[in-house]
């Protein structure tokens, strides 16, 4: 389970309609170190400034207004992955497979255990760590290659297919020694060390 440590600044959003629950969920993560906000419904949680800052959202199914259900799977439709834990107090095999598709972590049914709620939370909250290093990572791989010049960029598609220098050159219809200097402005501008460094950087752009 994690540790206080390892919890101090991660934010936990509650989504439930039951006040009591919030506060008791809220409680309980609160006593391992993480800060819980609390929400009584999906539009209230929309209409938080600060939504985007939660490391893990644990949503109830059913929700006054837009259900938690639909609410993932607009997230889903949309292209914006979070981190959510589902509970549920009528929860059934159908609705836990479309939270899943939708790309939740876990689906707990109410009464919820506390060490498999704490457990599930801190599996989303890795997940989010995870996602969050590959947005940043992608975001710095385009900043880097944006940088490239458009010959450059010609010159690194062929790079990346492991061409010879003078198969390069004969491709793009310049000189052998233009794709020398081409190659060392990319590894330079794309900060990439080896050829196998910058195929994986190739691989960020398109991800």
């Amino acid at each position: 389970m994690q540790t206080q440590a390892e919890a101090a600044g991660k934010i936990v959003a509650i989504i439930d309609d039951d006040l009591a629950v919030r506060e008791a969920l809220g409680g309980l993560f609160q006593s391992i170190g993480l800060t819980a906000d609390l929400h009584g419904s999906v539009d209230a949680f929309l209409a938080a400034a600060d939504g985007d800052r939660a490391d893990c959202l644990v949503v109830d199914v059913r929700l006054p207004g837009k259900g938690g259900l639909e609410f993932i799977e607009e997230l889903a439709r949309a292209g914006t992955r979070r981190a959510i834990v589902f509970i549920s107090g009528h929860a059934d095999i159908p609705m836990a497979v479309r939270a899943m598709k939708a790309g939740a972590i876990d689906f707990l049914t109410k009464p919820v255990r506390e060490q498999e709620l704490l457990e599930a939370v801190q599996r989303a909250i890795e997940a989010n760590r995870k996602r969050r290093a590959e947005e940043a990572r992608t975001a710095d791989a385009h900043a880097r290659y944006a940088l490239l010049t458009p010959r450059e960029r010609a010159v690194m598609r062929e790079v990346i297919t492991g061409k010879l220098n003078r198969q390069i050159a004969a491709s793009i219809g310049i000189s052998e020694a233009t794709v020398k200097l081409h190659r060392s402005q990319i590894m330079r501008k794309m900060q990439a060390g080896s050829l196998i460094e910058l195929v994986r950087l190739a691989d960020l752009l398109v991800s």
